[in-house]
């Protein structure tokens, strides 16, 4: 299967993570592999003075995402391994494609394929699915966005693989933006209270965002004033409602059990966002090798 070059990108170009964001993750992850003796494995198996080629292969369509990160694993444990991306971050994957010649010490690209797979197929993954919903509901002009649903410690590497995979992030984290939520509500004795409460608390730069359930919430949220309303487990039916009854007078934004079936349907509703908490909590790896090429 061939792609052509012009369909190759799944999203714009997207700005690589400083490498000091990338490198606590990716020395912590080679630490816990490493354990206490390293790797006794390849020490006692390949030669130090034995030099290797081999290619980061993808094993099934998708979209690549964390090239950086497994050059860094390789890099970390041996500075003198060389790395060449073929296909960066953000192309469209078809099997068999090359995405990265890795050559130089046998002995560092056998310690360090593990953490570069772990963390390449897990950031392809985000990226692949991100853009299997992305390519879902091109048709219509809501926007994908992720949530605050991420693996501990690894939150701003996967939300970049959702924004490579054509999708925009939500907060990235609880002092981002006010969003009310339905413990916030019952705690605070019903919608307006809350938002009340909320815009006494914080500047006028920050905005606030009021999760409903149901469109009696919505009323007295847009009643109350709010910059968005995360519309929960609604229908699409019961969607077209809530867009129609806001009116553009707040951002709306779609979230509960989304999957690339059921997105187009529910972006024709009209809203704005569709959140997608899997997208990082539990997403399936894209398949990646690390194959000996001499």
């Amino acid at each position: 299967m061939s792609i052509k070059p012009e369909a190759r990108r799944a999203a714009t170009n997207v700005p690589p993570l400083p490498a000091i964001m990338v490198e606590p993750v990716v020395r912590a992850a080679l630490l816990e592999d490493l354990g206490r003796a390293g790797d006794i494995t390849t020490d006692a198996i390949v030669p130090a003075v034995q030099h290797t080629q081999t290619a980061l292969v993808a094993r099934q369509p998708g979209v690549v995402a964390g090239l950086d990160l497994a050059r860094m694993a390789f890099q970390l444990i041996d500075p003198e391994i060389r790395f060449e991306a073929r296909l960066p971050d953000g192309n469209r994957l078809a099997p068999g494609d090359t995405l990265a010649v890795v050559s130089g010490p046998a002995r560092g690209i056998l310690t360090g394929e593990r953490v570069a797979l772990n963390l390449l197929c897990h950031l392809s993954g985000i990226a692949s699915a991100t853009a299997t919903i992305v390519d879902s509901i091109r048709a219509h002009r809501a926007e994908v966005v992720c949530t605050r649903k991420t693996l501990p410690g690894l939150r701003s590497l996967q939300k970049y693989a959702v924004r490579v995979g054509g999708g925009s992030n939500h907060r990235f984290g609880l002092d981002d933006a006010v969003l009310i939520k339905d413990n916030h509500i019952a705690i605070a004795g019903g919608v307006r209270p809350a938002i009340e409460r909320a815009r006494q608390a914080v500047g006028h730069l920050v905005k606030i965002e009021v999760e409903v359930d149901t469109l009696a919430q919505l009323s007295e949220a847009m009643e109350s004033g709010v910059d968005a309303v995360l519309l929960d487990n609604m229908q699409p039916d019961e969607l077209r409602q809530a867009v129609a009854f806001v009116a553009g007078r707040a951002i709306t934004e779609a979230s509960g059990r989304i999957t690339p079936q059921s997105a187009p349907a529910i972006a024709a509703s009209g809203v704005d966002l569709i959140s997608v908490g899997w997208l990082t909590h539990s997403v399936t790896v894209l398949d990646i090798g690390l194959d000996h090429l001499r």
